[in-house]
């Protein structure tokens, strides 16, 4: 409280003293405070709201508050009968000034999180405890500022019949760091829903996005950014932060990891921006953070670029963004065709559609792309082949279809061995052989390794990292309309399938995402292991 409310504070009390003709005591004022424990307890002071000020052998002055009832002023005169009982009026911010002299506030220390391979009950019990201590904003804010250092994507806050239990996913595999009882999960979830402008009632799933930042109770500054994801369940309602990192630094090709092949197309798409370009993959597989590499790339003053997105994930200065609310169905106006269509009358160079989802917005994007813009999006497919069966599926036999499309990346994020622990690792028979038959396939022109000298690896552990794996690296299969690949779309004779799609790809030089998979083996930067994880 700052000096000039206290202050005001104090007056009003002593006004209020007058009314009703009892003494007033003013505590800001008092040099000194001396306690008196042995008077009453502790927990009288706090449940009958008063407090010893002065005692000795005759007196005892008592401070008392407007809801200090006079049954409690009445029975300490009749307790303490072999000294005077005063009670003088005295505000709620002094009474609070007092029992924090008389019992302390709890120091809550922020442990940092140690993900902990063999004790992680040890771990969720101690970041369960510390949580049960400190207020809603603190624990948000908390789990973001761990969730950061640790490089987790995202965190889970998940409800069961008993207990809420708290997860971070990092490096694509989710950590049980914590469990909340009832009372801390409706503060926390209350926290979230304030600042992320949700419904905790709500019998349906929910969006939001959380910017601010919270000054923690040990003075600690976090910038809290996430995008939140919400359902209801069957006792509760769970939900999903994904963590945002705003730096601009970030976002560049040359953090993307692409191989030598794979960063040639791309630049070569950069310096003549015009049709489709479509990232495939899961959620989480990193599609958006490519387009926004893309897109940072592509930033200068000479061009105009545009995003349409639900919802905006980052921020960049140079772009105009535009949020679409494809959940609220008002008018045609809020779908991202109809957005598409008004800011391709704004002129711009280059148009980033967050997803295609249906058939208007691919008909508009491939459009668009025909007519001199560069049209970067996003598509849930399981391969780069899948995503062309699936587009045209969703287009229906389009002859433009072929022209449009300059690029179609799909990618996967697997761990990445921690090069301080990894071990030399003798793989089976049954793993030799698909590795034989993976280097076998690679396309024609690709240099294949000579699997005598290689040396496998799988994950160590360390006190410091007990999983073995540091980092996670982008797998990828890419290709563009040409050589074969190009001759089977434009066949309308047959019917085409994904397996046609992909051999036909290889036949003109893309490498699948096995083929990157097992290259990225060979070169022991990650595990056997980890790529059957992620790839069937």
């Amino acid at each position: 409280m700052s000096q000039d409310a206290r202050h005001d504070e104090e007056q009003a009390t002593q006004r209020r003293a007058q009314l009703l003709n009892v003494a007033y005591t003013d505590t800001s004022a008092m040099a000194e405070k001396p306690l008196f424990r042995d008077v009453i307890s502790i927990d009288q002071m706090r449940q009958y709201r008063i407090i010893p000020l002065e005692t000795d052998k005759s007196n005892i002055l008592f401070g008392i508050t407007t809801t200090t009832s006079q049954q409690t002023m009445n029975s300490l005169t009749n307790h303490f009968t072999d000294q005077k009982i005063r009670f003088n009026l005295i505000s709620d911010a002094g009474f609070k000034d007092y029992m924090n002299l008389y019992d302390p506030p709890k120091k809550v220390v922020y442990q940092d999180i140690e993900i902990n391979e063999g004790d992680s009950k040890a771990l969720v019990g101690e970041i369960s405890e510390m949580l049960n201590q400190v207020r809603a904003d603190d624990m948000l804010a908390y789990l973001v500022s761990q969730a950061h250092r640790l490089n987790a994507s995202d965190i889970h806050i998940e409800t069961t019949s008993g207990d809420t239990r708290i997860r971070l996913r990092i490096d694509g595999v989710l950590h049980p760091i914590a469990t909340l009882n009832a009372d801390k999960y409706r503060m926390l979830i209350g926290a979230v829903a304030s600042s992320g402008n949700v419904s905790t009632a709500a019998d349906y799933a929910q969006q939001g996005h959380i910017a601010q930042k919270v000054k923690m109770a040990d003075g600690t500054d976090v910038d809290v950014n996430v995008r939140l994801e919400t359902v209801p369940t069957i006792h509760n309602m769970d939900v999903v932060m994904r963590l945002f990192n705003m730096d601009r630094a970030m976002y560049t090709l040359d953090r993307l990891g692409l191989s030598d092949d794979q960063r040639k197309v791309v630049d070569g798409i950069i310096a003549k921006p015009s049709g489709l370009v479509l990232a495939v993959g899961p959620t989480g597989s990193g599609k958006t953070t490519t387009l926004y590499s893309m897109l940072n790339s592509l930033s200068n003053d000479e061009r105009k670029i545009i995003t349409i997105e639900d919802p905006v994930e980052y921020q960049f200065d140079g772009i105009t963004q535009i949020p679409v609310n494809t959940k609220e169905k008002k008018d045609d106006d809020t779908s991202f065709a109809e957005k598409l269509r008004a800011i391709l009358r704004l002129d711009p160079d280059i148009v980033m559609v967050g997803e295609i989802r249906d058939n208007d917005t691919a008909r508009t994007a491939l459009q668009a792309s025909l007519t001199g813009h560069l049209v970067l999006s996003t598509f849930h497919a399981s391969s780069a082949a899948a995503a062309l069966t699936r587009l045209s599926d969703v287009i229906g036999q389009n002859p433009l279809f072929v022209s449009a499309i300059r690029l179609v990346m799909a990618q996967r994020l697997i761990r990445k061995l921690d090069d301080n622990t990894k071990q030399p690792y003798e793989p089976n028979e049954h793993e030799l052989e698909i590795v034989r038959k993976v280097v076998d396939s690679l396309p024609e022109g690709t240099e294949k390794p000579n699997l005598d000298s290689v040396t496998f690896y799988k994950p160590g552990s360390s006190a410091e990292n007990p999983y073995g794996y540091k980092g996670q690296i982008a797998i990828r299969e890419q290709f563009q309309m040409t050589g074969a690949l190009r001759a089977l779309l434009e066949d309308r004779t047959k019917i085409i399938s994904s397996q046609d799609i992909e051999e036909a790809a290889v036949a003109s030089g893309m490498r699948t995402m096995m083929h990157d998979a097992i290259l990225h083996v060979i070169a022991g930067e990650t595990s056997f292991q980890e790529v059957f994880r992620v790839i069937e």
